[in-house]
């Protein structure tokens, strides 16, 4: 897979420049849900029925010719409608091929940057396992402008920009107000929401998962890191915690969570909009205490 380089935003960047505007904002909304539309109703007509998988990395790291025929066909429609933006996606890397891609705001970047997961949650789509979905994001150097997640198990095209909000399948969702109840815990009764993309990160994730059982808090593994932070924009989970992705897994659905008020940093809880080695985001009144349970390590 394509390599990241470490991301430096650049500071004061311009809120009325190129990368912002209101013309430029409403175009990508536009096309961006067009695409997840498109790739919605072709995941639901092939997913579990013969999808011809081929292991990457490992038997669980699976591609299918729906992955390549779907990144293909957006990669056609952002070069046709944003020419002279470049494409980073899962399957077929950036406009250079597999290799490192510096993210806007790094040094010798693109301003913008569309960002493309065919389908997230692979695994689940060839075993017809209802929680998958469509990512996409276009970044600039402030993190995700635009970002548009197709969960077509739930018939739901989540889209945001940002300064527009939040909405689904065209209707505002409001900022979550969770708040910590009476002396209760914090985060008890709550959930939080991770993945175990690797053997590398088993061992983080079961510490986690072990805080998690003290505090009474409960713990969703399903099989796709967009859908998991989805969940936390959507005010369904206090928090989706991430020790391994790639950022075509996250940009799109850090974009909703950025415009429902969510906290977005570090595991380290240093906050960021768009976090490369591991990532937190959680409700904004629990963010506290997400934090003091992923730092127990």
């Amino acid at each position: 897979m394509p390599a990241t380089a470490e991301r430096r935003p650049t500071p004061g960047a311009a809120s009325g420049s190129a990368a912002g505007s209101a013309a430029l904002l409403s175009r990508a909304l536009e096309v961006a849900g067009r695409l997840a539309n498109d790739a919605a109703e072709v995941i639901t007509a092939t997913a579990g029925r013969g999808a011809d998988p081929h292991t990457k990395t490992s038997p669980y790291d699976w591609v299918t010719d729906t992955d390549r025929t779907l990144e293909r066909h957006t990669r056609r429609v952002l070069t046709g409608e944003f020419p002279g933006v470049p494409v980073l996606g899962e399957e077929y890397g950036g406009p250079d091929g597999f290799g490192p891609m510096p993210m806007p705001g790094s040094d010798g970047a693109a301003e913008l940057l569309w960002v493309v997961d065919p389908v997230d949650g692979t695994a689940n789509y060839v075993a017809g396992l209802p929680w998958c979905g469509y990512s996409l994001a276009l970044v600039d150097a402030r993190g995700p402008l635009v970002g548009v997640i197709a969960d077509p198990y739930q018939a739901q095209i989540y889209a945001a920009a940002r300064g527009r909000g939040l909405r689904a399948n065209g209707r505002v969702v409001e900022p979550s107000t969770t708040a910590p109840a009476g002396d209760q815990p914090p985060l008890s009764g709550t959930l939080l929401c991770t993945e175990v993309s690797s053997p590398a990160v088993w061992g983080s994730v079961s510490a986690l998962m072990q805080h998690c059982r003290g505090e009474r808090v409960g713990v969703r593994v399903l099989g796709s890191s967009a859908l998991a932070v989805t969940q936390v924009a959507l005010g369904r989970a206090a928090a989706a915690v991430l020790h391994e992705y790639e950022v075509w897994d996250v940009a799109g659905a850090l974009a909703l969570a950025a415009e429902a008020g969510m906290w977005i940093g570090s595991l380290d809880g240093s906050p960021t909009p768009l976090p490369l080695e591991g990532l937190v985001v959680a409700n904004a009144s629990l963010a506290p205490a997400v934090l003091e349970l992923v730092g127990r390590g």
